[in-house]
């Protein structure tokens, strides 16, 4: 407790995660950079630009302290970029070179210790913001299992940068052995990296499970007091048998999930209910005496001892739920944690198509001083749209990175006060958008 209390106010300076900066204008465009590769619409509250392309499936964004933007694309590496008093990118620099990192990235709060993934091992460098330069490569984690879901999301604990929270996805739609943490799927898991082994922990034996029941929870950050939130991609194809009569439910549930992971130093083994709880997002699709409502758990085939009431009395229910498909890739708070922001990546097995966008999520500090959003649980319009494809209906996803609009990743809030960075991994171009406030 007294660990907790000492560093809550360090955690409260530190905000999202980021760090004191310099402002910077927003520049009306900058030299070099080409138009928007797809189609954009923005909405009247919001301008959007295009500030850097050319680069390969970017996933996440991260800033050091002196305001470098550190961008792991997929297959290519870990790049760093700086900016000039315009507001522009005026150097890039591809600092680490490595086809197998695919997504996860952090640094710590000081800055000095860099974290990256690739689809089996979690690595850690020493890092000079300074020079931009990395040193002293270590493995930290190995033994991550492989499957669909190959990425890997990573964060530093602001509260303890010692710990370093880990994810991994199921390795199927309906991964029902994850269901064991054991298997090390489906999961997020705690390390502190201050006692890892020379060569690293191994991700199904080793560190303390924070939350498991997580089909894929793609994008986690945590709020001012800490607290971790986390977006869920949930199932697909989904059909529903009900005193005996099939229902194909998929084009509208299960819904995806915005959780209330909780608090790294305290919470553990917490359970959300994959692989036999799903989240109902249209309610109108299960029958009226089923009494489930959007934010309600539901099971593919309720019986006698396992249903709809069981999982709503033992797993977790999500805080808000997005619409089916969506696929929400990363979240990010703005500077006071007044909004979270959520990339859409987009749909590919829905037909008309969803997603394809960046929404805003009102969030308020209750009388006790946490984070929650405005809405209620049950809510399907807790969110609003800000930045998105013209017609998402028609956009098509051939595959994860395929499509003939962009899809959105790597949702990080600028610490030089220019608004909302946003990625796109789409195979065409690796491009990076600045959405600012008007």
């Amino acid at each position: 407790m007294h660990l907790y209390e000492s560093v809550l106010a360090a955690v409260a300076l530190l905000g999202t995660g980021t760090h004191a900066q310099a402002t910077l204008p927003v520049p009306k465009s900058c030299t070099g950079v080409s138009a928007f590769r797809f189609q954009s619409t923005v909405s009247s509250g919001w301008s959007a630009m295009k500030i850097v392309g050319g680069l390969k499936q970017v996933r996440t964004i991260v800033w050091d302290p002196l305001g470098h933007m550190l961008v792991a694309q997929a297959t290519r590496g870990i790049s760093v970029h700086t900016f000039g008093a315009d507001g522009c990118i005026n150097s890039t620099n591809l600092m680490i070179q490595g086809a197998a990192l695919n997504h996860g990235l952090d640094l710590s709060p000081d800055g000095k210790k860099l974290y990256a993934s690739s689809e089996t091992t979690l690595f850690s460098w020493d890092y000079d913001a300074a020079t931009m330069k990395i040193s002293n490569q270590k493995t930290v984690v190995a033994g991550m299992s492989r499957g669909i879901h190959s990425t890997r999301t990573v964060m530093v604990v602001k509260q303890n940068p010692n710990l370093v929270l880990l994810q991994v996805g199921s390795n199927a739609n309906l991964d029902m052995a994850s269901l064991q943490p054991s298997t090390g799927r489906a999961i997020i898991k705690i390390f502190d990296v201050s006692k890892a082994p020379a060569n690293g922990y191994n991700y199904n034996t080793d560190g303390e499970v924070f939350g498991y029941g997580l089909r894929n929870e793609i994008g986690f950050i945590q709020d001012p007091n800490g607290i971790v939130w986390g977006v869920e991609n949930s199932g697909d194809d989904f059909a529903r048998t009900e005193n005996g009569q099939r229902k194909d439910i998929h084009i509208n549930n299960p819904a995806e999930k915005l959780n209330n992971l909780g608090d790294p130093l305290k919470t553990r083994n917490a359970w959300y209910g994959y692989p036999t709880c799903f989240t109902v997002w249209d309610a109108s699709s299960f029958s009226a005496s089923s009494g489930l409502k959007t934010g309600s758990h539901f099971v593919l085939s309720p019986n006698a001892t396992f249903n709809d009431s069981t999982c709503n009395s033992k797993a977790i229910a999500p805080r808000l739920s997005f619409q089916a498909h969506s696929a929400p890739i990363w979240n990010t708070f703005d500077k006071d944690a007044k909004n979270m922001y959520v990339a859409f990546h987009g749909s590919w097995n829905r037909q008309p198509a969803t997603g394809f966008k960046v929404v805003q999520i009102p969030f308020t500090q209750l009388p006790d001083g946490s984070y929650d959003p405005v809405a209620p649980a049950d809510s399907m319009t807790g969110y609003k749209d800000i930045f998105g494809a013209p017609n998402a209906g028609s956009c098509t996803a051939n595959g994860l990175t395929q499509s003939n609009c962009f899809r959105l990743t790597a949702a990080s809030w600028d610490p030089a006060g220019r608004g909302l960075f946003v990625g796109s991994d789409n195979s065409a171009e690796g491009e990076i958008y600045l959405l600012t406030p008007k």
